[in-house]
């Protein structure tokens, strides 16, 4: 078992890097918030992927996402003189409804910028928790600007929903359990897209088995991560292409530092095999995940990323989507 310590009196900086100690205090800080997600198994994926595979089902986090780690434990880490003031975001997604929540456990508002236009199921998520919703153009220059706006009208802190080492320590919690329930995992797939999840896993995971393989997993039409990577310089995406929403946003640069750092593999599936592994999930699993979590999944059931025989360990990202538009009817 791991020596875990109690959370260091808390701080307002945000800092340029996440060390493994900053992932235990992150776990201690928001032990009481977030929920131990379940572990599942399907021997008939294993005969599928040839691989013994294990599926963390972030997808039953509350607020239906891992997100909700990194967003309380950044909220967590603001002093009282500071959390007064609120918070601020501008996210269309699953970002926004964690930090919703987050402020409503420390009873303080939350900004929240999304675009117009956005799904409706997840404006409802925000209200729902209490954010408070300013509409912008879709575009990242208004969102960017109406939340500057806002911050100085408020003086509201900025959680940025990836590009924060508090975020990414808050991520790093999910797969730092992972491995305290199968610490004999020789692979760990998590999907990338600003990358905070998979660079906190990355953290996490060399923690406690440095010799593990950290594997990310990205759509093909959204792959500037991969190409970050190949290239060993940050190339930001142009007009991603994917069902998986929540991984369009381009590689953060604290994240991209990160993966560097761990000799993070990034591999790429295309769109049918997102849906394909998507509608294995619901029909084996039973589990409902977003497209954005059966990219892990697709990964893992590529014969391209040569996981036969080994014991994997797939982060299941999150579980929100618009069921009225299941990809393999809104596909045909």
């Amino acid at each position: 078992m791991l020596s875990i310590v109690h959370a260091p009196i808390m701080s307002n900086a945000v800092i340029d890097t996440v060390t493994f100690q900053s992932v235990l205090d992150a776990r201690k800080r928001i032990n009481a918030f977030v929920h131990r997600t379940a572990v599942v198994t399907s021997s008939t994926l294993d005969k599928l992927s040839g691989t013994r595979a294990f599926f963390k089902c972030e997808n039953l986090q509350r607020t239906g996402s891992f997100k909700a780690r990194g967003a309380h434990n950044a909220v967590f880490s603001l002093s009282e003189d500071v959390i007064k003031s609120g918070v601020l975001t501008h996210s269309s997604g699953n970002h926004a409804a964690a930090l919703s929540l987050a402020a409503k456990c420390r009873s303080v508002p939350a900004y929240i910028v999304m675009p117009r236009g956005a799904p409706r199921s997840k404006i409802d998520a925000v209200e729902r928790l209490g954010g408070i919703i300013t509409f912008c153009e879709p575009t990242l220059a208004s969102r960017e600007a109406v939340a500057e706006q806002i911050r100085l009208n408020t003086g509201a802190t900025l959680i940025h929903s990836y590009n924060d080492s508090r975020v990414i320590a808050g991520q790093g919690t999910a797969a730092l359990e992972f491995l305290e329930d199968y610490p004999r995992l020789d692979v760990l797939i998590a999907p990338v897209g600003g990358g905070g999840l998979l660079s906190g896993s990355a953290v996490a995971s060399r923690g406690v088995s440095p010799n593990i393989s950290i594997l990310g997993a990205e759509p093909l039409g959204a792959s500037d991560a991969y190409q970050s990577m190949a290239k060993g310089e940050l190339t930001p995406s142009v007009n991603p292409q994917t069902i998986a929403d929540g991984l369009k946003a381009s590689l953060g640069t604290l994240a991209y530092k990160i993966l560097r750092e761990n000799h993070v593999e990034i591999v790429t599936v295309s769109e049918e095999a997102i849906v394909s592994a998507m509608k294995l999930v619901f029909e084996i699993l039973k589990q409902v995940i977003e497209p954005s979590s059966a990219v892990g999944v697709a990964a893992l059931l590529d014969p391209a990323s040569n996981l036969k025989g080994k014991q994997v360990g797939v982060i299941l990202c999150g579980g929100n989507l618009d069921l009225e538009r299941l990809p393999w009817i809104t596909l045909k």
